[in-house]
């Protein structure tokens, strides 16, 4: 940047400055009011130079909807080029405000910068003109910036406090909504849905439960032409994400894209916000906050896809679910068949035999490294015998729910909450038991009667007997809760097997959604645990002991 001698220093009996008009705006919801405001303060300058013969104005520079305590603003930037190449050496203001109202950068613009490249600096409301004698004095000035400074300071926390209030009462306060979703209309704060993304979101659920990896679901819907999230609000006139990864011409979907939507709690109605913050007002670089300061709000808008539908998407993506050579999909079992000996995920393998290709299951430990289980399992037995189970469990299920039916639906949910509350009263009196020994233990070993290390070794068993029964009684609260607030969900999860009450072979889909795991002892053995086994555990023993009351 070219400065001045400070040897040899600008006239100041200039005849003519070439000024910059610098008008500035901060964000607002008001758009006329925006631009009336820009106007407003244009024409004020307008007038202030009307009658000045040594002024001269060759250009405008407008900051519209940036705020004053950041000087990384376009048309500042552009206007410090300007100086820098001598094109212009002065600058008019309607206020200091306009320049800045960061404290520190604000006043080393005026007292350094601007004095060092001969600029003229005038605000115009302020009565600041450094090229007159009788000019404000430094200490109004610095004055003016503390007070302008300390009114960002309060605007901060304001908004601050107004959107942590929003948050916690479950209001949505992005600028820009997910895909799938869009604002309403009669409330800004309220997520609706977006049919037509919406439609996109459930065929990408729809696809991953059926074993598309996330690479080949982002192919299949570029082949179908689709645009992508950035391209479809771009099209729409909605408001988009700028400067991301995805935000550059014809933006195509992408895995990346594709795992961020099947990862996203919000398509359950689940409001997850203030992931991210600043250090203060002054610092605009974003930092993630700690997963406990998230701010997580239930149902606040209607869901896209069910959130058992997601959970069971978040257990695919664990899984180890690698397509087989040049096909679309995984295996049936891919991820869920483990070695009952060592723990081991198993392997498909092929045998050929002759003209033919058979397939089998192998552990890949192997003895050399401890692993005792024998042989191959056949995939065609392991299908048959899987397909038996599954049928008989999901036959199991609808029958106790047949059984189910039969019991009063207000007897079931007063037994349980009557358990609960059982079981949370048991709990809070052998947590008043250890309250009262842990107590005791002090003076005991005060008195002698136990050794330093007994004390410490009692203490600490004190301590985590404490720790498991809060937990307990923490858990127990919460399916209280459940029960009070929505009995209906108790047993929602039949409806997770109803689904496949008419399943004549097994599939990938059914096996992912209906089974856990499946642990290979040997050839003859093999142990497979349903997915909502303790649900169902729970629900048998319940009408177990409904059956026991009667008898």
């Amino acid at each position: 940047m070219r400065k001045c001698d400070s040897a040899n220093p600008p006239d100041s009996k200039i005849l003519k400055y070439k000024a910059t008009k610098y008008v500035r705006l901060s964000y607002t919801d008001d758009k006329e009011k925006e631009s009336d405001s820009i106007i407003n303060q244009s024409r004020l300058i307008d007038d202030f130079v009307k009658d000045k013969a040594d002024i001269e104005i060759v250009s405008e520079k407008i900051d519209d909807g940036y705020s004053g305590i950041i000087f990384d603003r376009p048309a500042f930037k552009e206007m410090m080029d300007d100086i820098a190449s001598g094109k212009i050496n002065c600058v008019i203001v309607k206020d200091l405000s306009r320049l800045g109202r960061e404290y520190i950068e604000t006043g080393r613009y005026l007292r350094r910068i601007f004095p060092a490249y001969g600029v003229r600096f005038i605000a115009v409301n302020d009565n600041i003109d450094t090229a007159k004698d009788s000019y404000t004095d430094d200490l109004t000035i610095s004055i003016k910036n503390i007070m302008n400074d300390s009114y960002c300071r309060d605007i901060s926390i304001k908004t601050r406090s107004a959107l942590e209030a929003k948050r916690n009462n479950g209001d949505y306060v992005g600028a820009c909504t997910i895909y799938g979703y869009k604002k309403d209309e009669e409330n800004k704060n309220h997520l609706v849905i977006d049919e037509y993304a919406a439609k996109v979101v459930r065929d990408i659920f729809k696809m991953k439960i059926e074993g598309m990896s996330a690479s080949k679901i982002a192919d299949e819907i570029n082949r179908l032409g689709i645009l992508s999230p950035i391209e479809y609000k771009k099209n729409k006139g909605l408001p988009h994400p700028t400067g991301g990864y995805a935000d550059r011409d014809n933006a195509k979907w992408s895995a990346t894209t594709i795992i961020r939507i099947l990862k996203d709690e919000t398509y359950t109605g689940i409001l997850i916000q203030g992931k991210q913050s600043t250090y203060n007002y002054k610092l605009k670089k974003l930092i993630d906050k700690p997963v406990s300061e998230w701010v997580r709000k239930e149902n606040t808008h209607e869901a896209i896809i069910r959130k058992q539908d997601f959970d069971l998407v978040q257990k695919i993506m664990k899984l180890d679910t690698r397509t087989s050579p040049n096909k679309d999909k995984v295996y049936l079992f891919s991820g869920i068949l483990i070695c009952g000996c060592c723990g081991n995920r198993m392997t498909r393998i092929s045998v050929p035999y002759k003209e033919n290709k058979y397939y089998y299951y192998h552990c890949p430990t192997g003895k050399k490294n401890g692993c005792t289980l024998s042989g191959m399992i056949k995939e065609n037995d392991l299908i048959n015998c899987v397909s038996q189970n599954l049928k008989s469990h999901i036959n199991n299920v609808i029958s106790f729910e047949e059984l189910l039916n039969s019991v009063n639906s207000e007897k079931i949910n007063k037994e349980l909450m009557n358990k609960a509350i059982m079981r949370i009263e048991e709990n809070e009196k052998l947590f008043e038991s250890v309250r009262k020994y842990k107590s005791s233990l002090y003076e005991n070993f005060i008195n002698g009667i136990v050794t330093k290390e007994e004390y410490t070794e009692y203490k600490k068993m004190y301590s985590e007997e404490q720790k498991c029964l809060e937990n307990a009684v923490a858990e127990l609260q919460k399916e209280l809760e459940n029960i009070m607030s929505n009995n209906s969900e108790n047993f929602k999860w039949i409806e997770h097997f109803k689904r496949f009450s008419d399943l004549k072979e097994i599939n990938r889909t059914a096996v992912i959604q209906l089974i856990q795991s499946i642990k290979i002892f040997g050839k003859n053995r093999i142990q497979i645990k349903f997915n909502y086994q303790p649900e169902y555990e729970k629900a048998i023993s319940f009408l177990e002991e409904q059956k026991e009351r009667v008898f």
